[in-house]
């Protein structure tokens, strides 16, 4: 298919680095900002974010001086897991907008040199999707079954599930329909796994990235990306005490990463091959170094997320192993590193760290960590404003985890609060309504986007410096990284520009390494870097 002639944003001239034709690829040093769409900006004041109120802030992401955008999923959805459950990958959910919004703001923020991305969720659809309700209608051995995963069950009369598997949401990943039969939902019942040994299942895939694609995105995030295949026979695999979500359980979890997923990727990368210029990133759960180089290769995803950085606490081995292994699993592969500290479905580093004003301190230091780092990074919204997890009542949680580990699992729905934009009472300018789909706590006046526009040694101020530097400061250099000497509970590396980023995690002010002081998580005037502080130098 050609792709139409539709105007495309050109790499702003401060951000073309590296070798090669910087604008085709772009997102090799990309710093890319996650939107979760339901929590970034009310547009139509119904208490839940959406596309326009998306575009109503694209001037402020521009300021911020990200280069691209990455939505979560928008499409058209019964929400049960707040729209990766997705009925149809090619419109839009009325709760969001429509198509013309969408398009909307691909224009608006291509003008601001802005790329966009979005999320594609190929491992499952939605109960609602009109494949999966046909497949219930056709019955057994069905060509509408053989797009999903149906089995018969176990036992003398097919009452038990076909084998062992766990939801990642808890319980089995087995539902029983009234026919007898079973299908496989490795998340929710009401999104059942697509069978991709069905080339109907590859084909649909297919047609949907370039539906967004002659629409003119970017790119894609892929969720599940280390799904999508599953062994010959489902056999049985290892019981596990912890079946939580997105927790790498290795070879023994017959669920994830098996082989045939590669045949996947590289059918996605030849349609991506056909519009230059764009991109797909994998969430890939794959501790592995091994193993996540081989979703790298160069027919297959451009990216992948790394999250290594995200699940290290916050101990100097454990940072260092953490860009260790990661660059470590990139090395030989066409990939560079890609670096993510915070999304939808973890905790925020800013509680993970210790929270209140510890933990604070400490997301300045790694801001400025991740940001020194050579290859993509990602943000996460609030990520900027120092945002935390907030602690929320029992009876407002959403997430699909609580309701199906009986609440013993309180979910992710902390780490999803609205993001704060304005004023002093709930909810800060986010809508125009004061109760939010998910509440928002009092005591957020001094969080808002606003309020630390207007200050200088704000979390929003030192990411708005840092991205400057990141963007126009030739210490950067290539994607290379040198580990220098440094004081004990220290980190110091030294990019190829020459720019060194020391991280100190010891306990006690140590020196500063020789040169100029670009940048700082800390007060450095008295010559010293405090605890729990980085500082970009240039030697």
């Amino acid at each position: 298919m050609t792709r139409p002639t539709r105007p495309r944003p050109e790499a702003r001239p401060e951000r073309a680095r590296g070798e090669g034709d910087e604008v085709l690829s772009w997102w090799r040093n990309a710093v890319f900002y996650q939107i979760y769409v339901r929590s970034f900006a009310d547009g139509n004041g119904d208490g839940v974010g959406d596309l326009a109120g998306i575009r109503s802030r694209l001037g402020y992401l521009a300021g911020l001086g990200v280069d691209a955008l990455w939505m979560t999923p928008f499409y058209p959805s019964p929400m049960a897991d707040h729209g990766y459950d997705v009925a149809d990958p090619r419109d839009v959910e009325p709760v969001f907008g429509d198509l013309a919004e969408f398009d909307a703001l691909l224009a608006d923020a291509h003008a601001l040199g802005l790329r966009v991305t979005i999320d594609l969720v190929p491992n499952h659809s939605s109960h609602d999707h009109e494949w999966f309700r046909a497949a219930l209608a056709a019955g057994p051995g069905s060509p509408e079954r053989a797009r999903y995963i149906f089995r018969e069950g176990k036992g003398p009369d097919g009452s038990e599930p076909p084998n062992n598997w766990p939801s990642v949401f808890g319980g089995p990943a087995w539902t029983r329909v009234p026919d007898g039969q079973w299908y496989l939902h490795i998340f929710a019942p009401e999104q059942p796994d697509l069978n991709f040994a069905n080339p109907e299942v590859v084909a649909d895939l297919e047609e949907t990235m370039r539906f967004w694609l002659d629409r003119g995105v970017d790119g894609f995030r892929i969720d599940v990306a280390h799904g999508m295949a599953k062994p010959d026979g489902l056999p049985d695999m290892l019981p596990m005490e912890d079946t939580g979500l997105l927790d790498d359980h290795g070879p023994g979890d017959h669920r994830f990463d098996q082989d045939g997923v590669h045949v996947v990727h590289r059918r996605i990368r030849a349609v991506l091959d056909q519009y230059p210029g764009t991109m797909a990133v994998g969430e890939v759960w794959v501790s592995d170094d091994a193993r996540l180089a081989q979703y790298l290769r160069d027919d297959e995803l451009q990216l992948a997320f790394n999250f290594k950085l995200l699940t290290a606490e916050w101990d100097p081995e454990d940072q260092r192993q953490a860009i260790t292994h990661s660059l470590a699993a990139v090395a030989g592969t066409p990939a560079p590193a890609c670096w993510v500290l915070s999304n939808h479905d973890r905790p925020r580093h800013v509680t993970r760290y210790g929270d209140g004003e510890l933990g604070l301190r400490r997301a300045r230091a790694a801001a400025l960590l991740q940001l020194a780092l050579p290859g993509a990074s990602y943000l996460y919204n609030g990520d900027e404003l120092g945002m935390p997890d907030v602690e929320l009542p029992d009876h407002v949680l959403q997430d699909p985890m609580w309701l199906r580990s009986g609440g013993t699992e309180r979910g992710r729905d902390a780490c999803r609060i609205p993001v704060p934009w304005s004023g002093t009472e709930p909810s800060y300018g986010f809508s125009t309504r004061a109760d939010t789909w998910l509440p928002m706590p009092d005591g957020w006046a001094g969080l808002t986007a606003e309020a630390q526009a207007a200050d200088p040694s704000s979390m929003q101020s030192l990411y708005r410096t840092a991205l400057a530097l990141r963007r126009s400061s030739s210490g950067f250099g290539d994607e290379s990284l040198e580990w220098l000497p440094a004081p004990d509970g220290c980190l110091a590396f030294r990019r190829s520009g020459g720019l060194v980023c020391l991280v100190n995690l010891s306990g006690a002010t140590v020196p500063l390494p020789e040169g100029r002081v670009l940048l700082a998580s800390a007060d450095v005037s008295g010559g010293g870097l405090p605890d729990d502080a980085a500082a970009w130098v240039q030697g």
